[in-house]
């Protein structure tokens, strides 16, 4: 196993020092190491990072292999800094059994570039109606710790409360994504003065909201694990701090699009799209531009301005990317008929530096530590120091680049950043060890 000597860089914003890879785990750190067989990377002025850990992530496969596979799309993971993904369950077929999740785990360790942990279904075909193979998943070679219909709501309240009490029993967590659809049929963006001036149905916070709130009163009610998927509005992150507060066993995350673009963003006039930005037209956009259509939708400035500081403050706790690549005919159409859902992997360190500035040690703790910890995954999210996991990677700060789809390996193209400049760029990530990218290229 090649061994890496990474000279001068500075682990998580600290003084510059060097690090010694060797077998898999962080061998020396300290200023001036030496070691002959060793390949030596160059670092000043990079900083180095627990290899980032996604929660969220859409691989499609099995079933729509034309929109991202999972060797593409752990390849765009290790591009964007990250060592590990859970892989949501709405595949074709659904992962709602002990074979399909361990069918995802297979392909994510001989892709070999991140370590792939599937989710499992929450009920039978992300239909709502009867619990899934919980047990057998849990069971299986994969692990299944998380469960989640995501893309779908488990709106029923009974069928909701089976699952916690289910998943209690080895300590499993319920990810939920909080729609209410009788308050959301026919939605296309977010229901506000943006949707009224473009006569589009809206998808109103409160349908959120709801759901949320009767979630955590379950979760409570049980005393089992509750994540909240891509929260969105300013009202989810006050139910959350409630909940908090109480003790409820509840996490959140939030997503990259969700703390920089806003609803402006979809009628084209560019003014507000992206928060706190005085740059009108900062995303290269055209009204009704289908690349915009996600769920839950884009919101607010208010919204955007609550969930930054509730992220800072940790009534959020991870940024995941609910990266959800598209082939071209299902987002380059109608906006009524286009799929929702946008790319995040290559692109949520630079939104997450973009937004909460150069503060490593919170970027640290939301995009790795923390959701390692939520997902159990051992060894990962822990800072490089000498014997751990060499699960790391390396960013350049200084660097701001130009987001241009044709770049990205995902097989998809559906980045709402396109032509946006975005600070930072990943040089180099390590899989224990192993590099999966080196000079901001992957290596396999």
């Amino acid at each position: 196993m090649t061994a890496y000597l990474i000279k001068n860089v500075s682990v998580v914003g600290a003084a510059p020092t060097d690090l010694l890879i060797r077998d898999g785990v962080v061998a020396q750190a300290g200023a001036g190491l030496s070691a002959p067989d060793a390949v030596v990377v160059e670092a000043d002025g990079l900083v180095a990072l627990p290899g980032l850990v996604d929660l969220h992530t859409h691989l499609r496969e099995p079933g729509r292999e034309d929109a991202e596979t999972v060797e593409s799309g752990s390849r765009a993971a290790a591009l964007g800094g990250y060592t590990a993904v859970c892989a949501m369950a709405n595949t074709s077929p659904v992962a709602d059994t002990a074979g399909v999740v361990e069918q995802v785990w297979r392909l994510g360790r001989e892709a070999g570039l991140v370590d792939v942990q599937p989710i499992g279904a929450v009920t039978v075909g992300l239909a709502g109606e009867r619990l899934a193979e919980l047990g057998a998943m849990a069971d299986s070679a994969a692990r299944v710790r998380i469960f989640s219909d995501d893309g779908h709501c488990v709106a029923d309240p009974m069928l909701m409360r089976r699952a916690l009490e289910y998943v209690k029993a080895f300590d499993g967590i319920i990810a939920q994504h909080a729609e209410e659809p009788r308050l959301t049929e026919g939605a296309q963006m977010h229901e506000g003065e943006v949707s009224t001036r473009l006569g589009l149905t809206g998808w109103p916070a409160v349908a959120e909201e709801a759901i949320i709130a009767r979630d955590v009163l379950l979760a409570e009610h049980v005393g089992s694990r509750l994540h909240i998927c891509h929260v969105s509005t300013a009202g989810s992150v006050e139910v959350l701090r409630h909940a908090k507060a109480r003790g409820v066993r509840v996490t959140a995350e939030v997503c990259p699009h969700h703390l920089l673009l806003t609803d402006e963003v979809i009628g084209g006039s560019g003014a507000g799209a992206v928060a706190g930005s005085g740059e009108p037209g900062s995303p290269a956009g055209r009204s009704y531009d289908p690349v915009f259509k996600v769920n839950p939708p884009l919101r607010t400035a208010t919204d955007v301005a609550a969930l930054r500081a509730a992220l800072v403050e940790g009534v959020i706790d991870i940024v995941a990317t609910d990266h959800a690549p598209h082939a071209v005919e299902d987002k380059e159409c109608e906006w009524a008929y286009a799929r929702p859902g946008m790319l995040g992997l290559e692109t949520a360190l630079s939104i997450a530096l973009e937004v909460l500035g150069p503060e490593w040690d919170l970027i640290a703790e939301r995009l790795s530590r923390a959701p390692a910890r939520i997902a159990g995954l051992s060894g990962h999210g822990v800072d490089p120091a000498p014997g751990v996991p060499a699960n790391l990677t390396l960013v350049d700060p200084a660097v701001r680049r130009t987001i241009e789809p044709a770049d990205l390996a995902s097989r998809s193209r559906n980045t709402p950043y396109a032509h946006m400049t975005l600070p930072g760029r990943v040089v180099a990530t390590f899989l224990r060890g192993e590099a999966t990218v080196l000079d901001g290229k992957a290596v396999k």
